[in-house]
């Protein structure tokens, strides 16, 4: 196998793994996970946390940052642990710092593990919030977690976004490599002198 076909089948190679949807899952092993939307109740006891605001950004899943005020957002909260099915669980939305409630629901049990909070006009002002969960145990006793977001702070700038920009160019310059002679010409030359400096 000559060095371009290796060039040409690594190329490939790589531009596959990038456009992988495996690569680009969120958490991770036992020891590193880097999921930081999730409260802990307990140690290695998890509710997992999912931000919607499907009118403004269809599909898109927030967490800390919010990008919009005043328009329908829904949290949606996971048990990763099946004993706080049992348990009544109240949910509280307060503006930060004043503690202002902006959100509240009382306790009750979810037997299905989600829980989706509605806010039909989300939250009315940027800065910071803060959601409260507290779990009410069988025993009598609580579970409090706390997690803080921010809200309007414009439309994300996602890192996986311009991945696929910075791919789709050198895609198109590949094709236009492949099927342009006299570009293909000086740029295996370029390469040609390249390796032969070492």
């Amino acid at each position: 196998m000559n060095k371009k076909q290796i060039f040409n089948k690594g190329f490939l190679v790589i531009l596959g793994l990038m456009f992988s949807s495996v690569l680009w899952a969120h958490g991770g092993a036992a020891g590193t996970d880097t999921d930081q939307c999730k409260f802990e109740l307990e140690p290695d006891h998890w509710i997992h946390y999912t931000a919607y605001q499907s009118r403004s950004y269809p599909g898109d899943e927030f967490c800390g940052s919010l990008p919009d005020v005043n328009t329908m957002t829904q949290l949606v909260f996971d048990y990763q642990d099946i004993r706080y099915r049992n348990m009544a669980v109240e949910f509280e939305v307060t503006k930060e710092p004043e503690g202002t409630r902006v959100f509240f629901q009382e306790a009750k049990k979810h037997k299905s593990g989600t829980v989706v909070l509605s806010l039909p006009n989300g939250v009315a002002e940027p800065g910071k919030y803060l959601i409260h969960i507290t779990l009410h145990k069988n025993d009598g006793g609580r579970l409090d977690a706390h997690m803080s977001f921010r809200a309007g702070t414009g439309a994300p700038t996602s890192m996986i976004t311009l991945l696929m920009y910075l791919f789709a160019v050198l895609g198109a310059l590949y094709v236009f490599y492949l099927s342009n002679a006299s570009f293909k010409a000086k740029v295996d030359a370029y390469f040609k002198d390249a390796t032969s400096l070492r």
